[in-house]
């Protein structure tokens, strides 16, 4: 027991000198400290948040986290308010400059991990990666996920083409969706990553450690002031953990942000946990149609949210 004590002490030192953990203030995190880089990582990763959901998903002290709550205020970086699901708590909202102070911070730590990379040989990647995996399998188990373990993003290399994958895979494997769909969800994303506007469009993948488990799509639409939801995925074993929820709060939050009237999405009416969440959010069904597409007989809908008429 005492030599896999002094194993594990000494790797922790070991890999805190290897990522520059002694450094933050200086570098990859100045002018902040790693606590409220970690405050702001949240913040980005969860369009609406309570500061008690904050103090819980961070261990960080009440008062401790009301000091940087409120320097982040005053220096404009987030907005406080009464929440949506319980009066008694304090909801807590990045600004547009504190989206593009997280920005910063995550464009700094990629940096600096594939900096890092580099020094690794192709040939040792796919081992680094499967140690990875096998400490936080290992140290994890026996813990189911939860709610908190699951942050959105913005997508990394190779998330696109993921996108395609396990869309055209589960639909497949739960609705019989033959090729057809992969072919659509391909040209789909093959055109959001060809011509995007950041400020108008947005793409969000849900992970869970360290893998992508979820993803949405928010484009424009051919109707003016119209944002057009897209490719709502959550994967089989992720399911039951909000994610659904999270993802759809994150498209209607940023498309009332970007001064969206409306957002609008097709969906079909098997698809009954998706058309479930669409209905909380305040969507609200104004056609259908029967169609054969994708190999099978489907009855498409489409599916409308006023922003102006529903409130925050």
């Amino acid at each position: 027991m005492a030599m896999t004590v002094q194993d594990i002490r000494s790797f922790n030192r070991f890999y805190t000198n290897v990522i520059g953990a002694l450094d933050y203030g200086r570098h990859l995190y100045a002018p902040y400290t790693l606590t409220e880089s970690r405050v702001l990582y949240e913040l980005a990763h969860a369009p609406r948040t309570d500061a008690a959901d904050l103090r819980t998903q961070l261990h960080l002290d009440a008062g401790y986290l009301s000091r940087i709550l409120n320097k982040f205020e005053e220096d404009g970086l987030v907005e406080r308010g009464p929440s949506e699901t319980d009066p008694r708590r304090r909801s807590v909202t990045l600004t547009e400059r504190g989206r593009e102070a997280a920005a910063l911070l995550d464009e700094r730590a990629r940096e600096t991990v594939g900096a890092m990379l580099d020094t690794v040989r192709a040939e040792d990647r796919p081992r680094l990666a499967d140690a990875l995996r096998t400490v936080r399998t290992i140290l994890g188990e026996g813990r189911a996920p939860r709610p908190e373990d699951v942050v959105l993003r913005e997508p990394a290399p190779g998330d696109l083409g993921w996108i395609v994958q396990r869309n055209a895979a589960l639909y497949a494997a739960e609705y019989g969706f033959n090729l057809d769909y992969e072919g659509l969800v391909a040209r789909i994303v093959a055109e959001y990553a060809e011509d995007h506007d950041p400020h108008l469009e947005r793409t969000w993948i849900a992970e869970l450690d360290g893998r992508p488990v979820g993803c949405v799509m928010v484009v424009r639409d051919d109707a003016p002031g119209a944002a057009r939801l897209r490719l709502l995925l959550v994967e089989p074993d992720a399911r039951g953990l909000g994610i659904g929820d999270r993802l759809v709060g994150a498209v209607v939050a940023f498309a009332r942000e970007a001064g969206y009237r409306e957002v609008v999405l097709w969906t079909n009416d098997i698809l009954a946990a998706a058309r479930r969440i669409y209905q909380r959010h305040g969507f609200v069904l104004v056609a259908e149609k029967p169609h054969r597409s994708f190999g099978q007989d489907l009855v498409g809908q489409d599916w409308r949210l006023d922003l102006l008429a529903t409130p925050e």
